[in-house]
């Protein structure tokens, strides 16, 4: 395992080389004191994995393979990313969320705890690139939402809590709570009464 700065590993970890923590940032370049990597117990990381300094992971992460969580990132308990994954910093993630395989975080996003995000979802969080006019501002995603494989979400769309995603959409405006969004550009319609989270949850 390659280390940079300063890094905490909770009791029960199982990592699988090459892994690195604590990688510098920009503004760290070069500097052996500074704050690394603080993750929680029983984790499991596995190879390839890179985890930037400043970033704060709960108990019982997962990684897969190759994946890269950059600078600033704060991630709660039961978290796991799926291989290929990109999270670019400055990201906040809840508990038990899961990230599907190849999905793409931008920096400034937010997600609350519960949700589930398939594989080769993008989010984004420059509305008019590469101008960075009215700068950059990723997605915020509710608690218990869904989002499909292959979405793409437009910067600073608040997806609600218990909303679904559909599979391929393209989400260009918000998603009130325990709504679907389908389609490309996405509609929103009412979640089947089978998939209404709220209701299978009494």
């Amino acid at each position: 395992m390659t280390k940079y700065g300063i890094n905490t590993i909770g009791e029960g970890a199982q990592i699988f080389e090459p892994v690195t923590l604590g990688f510098p940032s920009r503004d760290n370049i070069g500097k052996i004191s500074f704050t690394g990597t603080l993750i929680g117990k029983n984790a499991i990381i596995r190879s390839g994995t890179i985890i930037y300094c400043d970033v704060i992971i709960g108990d019982n992460f997962q990684s897969g393979h190759n994946v890269m969580i950059r600078e600033k990132t704060r991630i709660g308990n039961q978290v796991a990313i799926g291989t290929a994954t990109v999270i670019e910093g400055n990201t906040s993630i809840g508990n038990e969320v899961s990230l599907q395989s190849m999905v793409y975080i931008p920096t400034d996003t937010v997600i609350g705890d519960n949700v589930f995000i398939g594989p080769n979802t993008v989010l984004t969080n420059d509305r008019y690139p590469p101008t960075r006019i009215g700068g950059l501002k990723g997605p915020q995603i509710g608690d218990g939402a869904a989002i499909g494989a292959n979405a793409t979400l437009l910067p600073g769309v608040i997806i609600g809590e218990g909303a679904l995603v559909a599979a391929g959409a393209i989400v260009t405006r918000d998603v009130p709570a325990r709504k679907l969004a389908i389609g490309a550009p996405a509609k929103i319609t009412d979640l089947p009464s089978k998939m209404n989270r709220k209701e299978t949850r009494k």
